[in-house]
């Protein structure tokens, strides 16, 4: 992953990111999907994601995709890895709630959250985000 200080375009281009997580239907999928959503078995999971035409569908697809096109635009150079992760915790605590049911899920999508996964692989700072995510997550299950 690339490293060393971020360009104007990758200021210009993470600040864009942030102006489309304001959207109206995107701040009310992101609330859905981080504070609603907390699938405790694969069942639960494809439950939402097979529901077409349903709006917890419509929220799931929207929040993961975006934060997939994110991650690919890192994963190709054209965002600063360090930048993206200093600056967005969400993509990795929704990858730390779907970490224990990911692999059931690769069972029949194997390319599911692959573009954040291979960023937490390829990064340093990403896998220490995605940690600290896990545990928050934890702690989190443990008190529903």
């Amino acid at each position: 992953m690339q490293q060393g200080m971020a360009s104007s375009a990758d200021a210009e281009l993470i600040l864009k990111l942030y102006e489309l997580r304001t959207e109206t239907v995107m701040r009310q999928a992101r609330a859905w999907v981080a504070g609603e959503f907390w699938p405790r078995s694969v069942d639960e999971f494809f439950e939402v994601l097979y529901d077409s035409g349903s709006e917890r569908n419509a929220w799931l697809r929207q929040v993961v995709t975006y934060w997939e096109m994110a991650a690919s635009l890192v994963l190709h150079g054209a965002l600063s890895s360090e930048l993206f992760v200093d600056c967005n915790s969400e993509p990795f605590f929704l990858l730390a709630k779907l970490a224990p049911i990911l692999p059931q899920i690769h069972e029949k999508m194997p390319t599911y959250f692959s573009k954040t996964l291979q960023l937490v692989e390829n990064s340093q700072t990403a896998a220490a985000r995605f940690e600290s995510a896990k545990r928050t997550v934890a702690a989190r299950m443990a008190k529903q």
